[in-house]
């Protein structure tokens, strides 16, 4: 059996906006959690599917082509593999992120943002 994670508790210990930290894992996804405050950096996964679920605040996804997702507490988006996004947050926003535990934290694109899966793990 595994201990049960309380989500606000998790978000608790982040510290650093977009910098998301690993809480669980089913099967070959981490499950993790993060704060997120201004805007990300394009990027896209070329080989997984992202889901962000909002816990507290909101944020919006914006897409390659113009489009973008606003997202409030209790909805989350999919973004399909190959799909150039970045989410933006004006304001502070918990999420919640499930992952293939391949996914590389800013896609096909390395900035001082890029956190790795060790520091995810930490």
């Amino acid at each position: 059996m595994s201990p049960s994670i309380n989500i606000e508790a998790a978000l608790a210990g982040v510290t650093e906006h977009w910098s998301p930290k690993v809480v669980g894992r089913v099967n070959d996804q981490y499950v993790k959690v993060a704060k997120l405050r201004g805007q990300f950096v394009w990027h896209k996964h070329d080989d997984e599917d992202e889901l962000f679920q909002v816990i507290r605040g909101r944020m919006r996804i914006q897409f390659e082509d113009g489009s973008e997702t606003a997202l409030a507490p209790g909805e989350f988006c999919i973004v399909p593999r190959g799909v150039m996004h970045n989410p933006v947050a004006d304001e502070e926003c918990c999420i919640l992120l499930i992952e293939t535990v391949t996914t590389r934290h800013t896609g096909d694109v390395e900035t001082p943002m890029t956190r790795s899966i060790a520091e995810q793990l930490a």
